[in-house]
């Protein structure tokens, strides 16, 4: 069992045992805070968050331990409290237990015995937390679950990952949206040395500057109206992991100040809290707005800017690598299909060349969406050019892709366009030839010789399973 720091909260009237457990659980590596009755320890309470309260339940006055119990679980509940006592008994146990107790501890007490029993109780804290992100994560995150793509552009998006994920520095992700911006966060946190601690998201541009501070940074019970609570912020949770900012163009200024502050030194402070908080975060930023602009117009800090793009890395749109769509059509088709318990689909060459014709405005996120569509509502086996016509364009009348005018600024992959215009055009040529080859090649101007060596390299078969005849081998080159 590996020991994580905790802050904890030590509460007895015995002078003695106050210094015990401080050394004890001190020598275990944590920060200890000690209190001398309910009321000094209701204080403590109030003005710092506790990873774990210790707390002795018969005291002078007239609040005693179950009243620091109740106190913890209204103004902390993501404490973990544990009871000592001289006078144990069953009762004692259910009720502290159902006041939100982890433990009872009798005293006397075995050293070894306390620290084993804090050690548990972080342990169930932390996996709590984990148990709430994942389910978190799994409610927000992209359903596409594989980066995929053989382009070229995708094959450098891939090394930068690798290379950037054995480091800590800031990434910046930039890219239109829906082309796997997160999913290139999650997978430099997952092939990182931070992979098993928290991946943390938050969206900034999802919620108003003092809920977003709050989310962020936490804060203390009474600081704001409706802070009936102390909270910890997704900084703290993410400690030793990574905290993903989606969307970081979208951050108030006021958010942007902040989060300079803990980029230049990692540490903050609760709102209404006194006390600096020092983490260990990594962070991945993610936008799809171009965040030069946004700082030459004065709506995005340059200073932020230059903190949070450290190592940029650009997802290209769709249409610059049109060559990966087969690539994504199949991955989509397995992932759906198995999900909606069908037998694999299998594309229409068609309906596959509309896809690849389709100028995916909303990118990867769009491509899936129709496929999950198609799965849902095609009862199969086949995908044909009907079942997909109404959410994407229909092929051009030449057959030929669409020909990007211009380089666009990501830049794209010539050799996957290349690619899709000469499928394209072999695919209608075998279409207005009836699958006879050497029409076909007489309709492209070549020789057969060199339409089989391009038919075989794209796997393309005559859609009515006709061939030429051996008389189209005796053509010479």
């Amino acid at each position: 069992m590996v020991t994580v720091p905790a802050r904890i909260l030590v509460v007895d009237d015995e002078r003695g045992m106050r210094e015990i457990l401080s050394t004890v659980l001190g020598r275990d590596g944590h920060s200890v805070a000690t209190a001398a009755d309910a009321q000094e320890a209701l204080q403590c309470i109030g003005s710092d968050i506790f990873d774990v309260v210790i707390t002795d339940l018969k005291m002078p006055g007239r609040l005693g331990g179950m009243e620091v119990v109740r106190a913890v679980k209204d103004i902390a509940p993501d404490t973990v409290v544990l009871v000592l006592t001289a006078y144990a008994t069953l009762e004692v146990g259910i009720e502290a237990v159902k006041l939100g107790a982890y433990d009872v501890l009798t005293k006397p007490f075995n050293n070894d015995h306390v620290v084993l029993t804090v050690r548990k109780a972080l342990d169930a804290k932390r996996l709590t937390v984990e148990n709430l992100l994942l389910k978190r994560e799994l409610k927000g995150q992209a359903s596409f679950e594989n980066l995929v793509g053989t382009s070229e552009v995708m094959q450098k998006v891939f090394t930068l990952i690798r290379r950037v994920a054995e480091t800590s520095s800031t990434v910046l992700i930039c890219g239109e949206s829906g082309t796997g911006k997160e999913l290139v966060a999650r997978a430099i946190h997952y092939n990182s040395p931070r992979r098993d601690r928290p991946f943390v998201t938050v969206n900034c541009g999802a919620m108003p500057e003092p809920l977003l501070e709050s989310e962020l940074f936490g804060h203390m019970r009474g600081s704001f109206t409706g802070a009936v609570a102390n909270k910890e912020g997704l900084f703290e949770v993410a400690d030793g992991g990574t905290l993903f900012l989606d969307e970081v163009a979208e951050a108030p200024s006021g958010i942007q100040v902040k989060l300079l502050r803990v980029l230049q030194e990692p540490e903050f402070r609760r709102i209404g809290g006194t006390r600096t908080i020092k983490v260990d975060v990594r962070i991945v930023a993610a936008t799809n707005k171009d965040l030069t602009q946004a700082v030459a117009q004065g709506l995005f800090r340059e200073d932020l800017y230059y903190r949070l793009n450290v190592i940029p890395i650009t997802m290209p749109p769709l249409r610059s690598h049109p060559g990966d769509i087969p690539l994504l059509v199949q991955h989509f088709l397995t992932v759906f299909g198995q999900k909606a318990n069908k037998p694999a689909l299998t594309v229409a060459p068609a309906a596959l060349r509309a896809l690849q014709q389709h100028e995916w405005r909303g990118n990867v996120r769009e491509l899936e969406n129709v496929l999950e569509r198609v799965v849902a509502l095609v009862p199969g086996p086949d995908i044909t050019l009907d079942d997909v016509a109404q959410w994407v364009q229909a092929p051009s009348p030449n057959g030929e892709a669409k020909v990007p005018t211009d380089i666009p600024p990501e830049g794209l992959d010539l050799e996957c366009l290349i690619d899709g215009i000469e499928r394209n055009l072999l695919v209608r040529a075998l279409e207005r030839s009836g699958g006879v080859k050497k029409e076909a090649a007489r309709l492209l101007k070549l020789n057969t010789r060199s339409l089989r060596y391009r038919l075989d390299k794209y796997d393309i078969k005559p859609a009515d399973g006709s061939d030429s005849g051996p008389e189209e081998d005796e053509e010479g080159d």
